[in-house]
């Protein structure tokens, strides 16, 4: 039992390794900042290894929707310490120390610092559904589940934040 138990987590620990890429574009797109997505991909991995070796790991839980929720419920908690302590949360630009190199990609960029920033000011609810189903291409089930919302919610939050983004860029 004891080595069928080492084994579950030696195989959790490797899925693990294998979305650490997974988490650290949705600890991005949760925080909008680099250096707080790393913060928030450290603390998630450490929180998992942690509840890995303590064997408090759910034994039904899949590693990526576990390991989303996670990291979603690490956010959330440093969003409340950060009002508590009335910290103010610095903006910085993600790509403001790369060099551009000619018209075209100057303007590849400018795009992708326009949608970067719209994706920043929507709504925390809205950005996450839209990062787990567009970009990481999550079935509405699975991100209800990772998010612990109904179905129709997910939907919702998504047609909201297509509408958001649409609207931005009409302008």
């Amino acid at each position: 039992m004891n080595k069928q138990l080492d084994r579950n987590v030696a195989g959790r620990r490797q899925e693990l390794i294998a979305i650490l890429p997974n988490i650290r574009r949705f600890a991005l797109s949760l925080t909008g900042s680099m250096a707080d997505a790393d913060d928030l991909l450290q603390s998630t991995v450490e929180r998992l290894l942690n509840r890995l070796r303590d064997r408090r790991w759910p034994e039904d839980a899949a590693v990526l929707p576990y390991s989303l929720k996670t990291c979603r419920n690490l956010w959330i908690d440093e969003i409340r310490s950060r009002k508590v302590r009335k910290a103010v949360a610095a903006d910085p630009a993600l790509f403001a120390d790369r060099a551009v190199c000619g018209e075209q990609q100057a303007m590849g960029e400018l795009s992708l610092e326009e949608v970067q920033a719209a994706f920043a000011e929507m709504p925390a609810e809205q950005r996450e559904v839209l990062e787990l189903v567009a970009v990481e291409g999550y079935s509405y089930r699975q991100a209800a589940e990772v998010l612990d919302i109904p179905i129709g919610t997910v939907m919702s939050r998504l047609a909201r934040g297509r509408s958001t983004l649409i609207e931005r860029f009409k302008r």
